[in-house]
């Protein structure tokens, strides 16, 4: 079995954090996984974990709406959720 990297690589997308996430849990609720196997897996679990939601918090810092002025005309400003 190939052992998990520890640290996501910066180029990997969202998406396929998440997938790994996905896979990660169904092999960790799989019933032949050895302690030291689950170890690694939890490991990188947590790495893809914080890689994606670092990504999120990016993403939502940039996102912006649009506000009606009185006037009719449009403003960009800051999201602040």
């Amino acid at each position: 079995m190939a052992k998990p990297n520890a640290t996501p690589a910066p180029s990997v997308s969202f998406e396929s954090r998440l997938d790994r996430l996905e896979s990660i849990v169904h092999e960790l609720e799989g019933d032949q996984v050895d302690l030291a196997h689950a170890l690694a897996l939890f490991e990188e679990g947590v790495e893809c974990l914080r890689a994606a939601s670092k990504e999120l918090a990016d993403a939502r810092a940039k996102v912006q709406r649009l506000v009606e002025r009185d006037d009719g005309s449009f403003e960009l400003t800051d999201f602040r959720g």
